[in-house]
């Protein structure tokens, strides 16, 4: 399993972080976003946007209640919220194996709800609350597929250490 945690201070560093995983994500990547409400999960899909050459940040939100929105950027990003649904089932009937499985990028908060869905090649970013402006990121991966994400991660977090 490939590890790797860092503190963010600040929703903006939060956003940093995901710029710099939408530039690395490979095509049909899998990242389901755990945490408590309001940790930043939403705000971290933004920087994905970003970093995948979404122009228009303001445009991504919850889908909380649609349970999930598609934004066109370099490569398709399916963002979905399992918060809401109750079984597998419901995830069928959005076709939600569909998206999973194609060439975009899937974005799911609360991934953890539906573990079995996600298979075995996902990334998994957990949030923790610290305080009201820091939060504890921790991403894993059990294969190697995300291999690059994380090197280039550990690159950029050296170059911010060595500043």
């Amino acid at each position: 399993m490939t590890s790797f945690s860092l503190l963010s201070q600040h929703q903006d560093i939060t956003v940093a972080l995901g710029i710099n995983l939408g530039r690395y994500l490979p095509s049909g990547s899998i990242v389901s976003l755990e945490g408590e409400l309001g940790c930043g999960k939403t705000t971290l899909v933004k920087g994905i946007y970003q970093g995948l050459g979404g122009v228009t940040p303001d445009q991504v939100r919850s889908p909380t209640f649609t349970l999930i929105n598609e934004y066109q950027t370099r490569l398709p990003i399916y963002h979905f919220d399992f918060y809401r649904l109750a079984s597998e089932a419901e995830l069928e009937e959005l076709g939600a194996s569909e998206y999973l499985y194609s060439d975009g990028i899937s974005l799911i908060e609360w991934g953890n709800r539906f573990p079995d869905i996600l298979g075995s090649d996902y990334l998994k970013i957990e949030l923790t609350w610290i305080d009201e402006n820091t939060r504890q990121l921790f991403l894993s991966a059990a294969s190697s597929r995300y291999a690059n994400v994380f090197a280039n991660l550990l690159t950029i977090e050296a170059q911010a250490g060595s500043r």
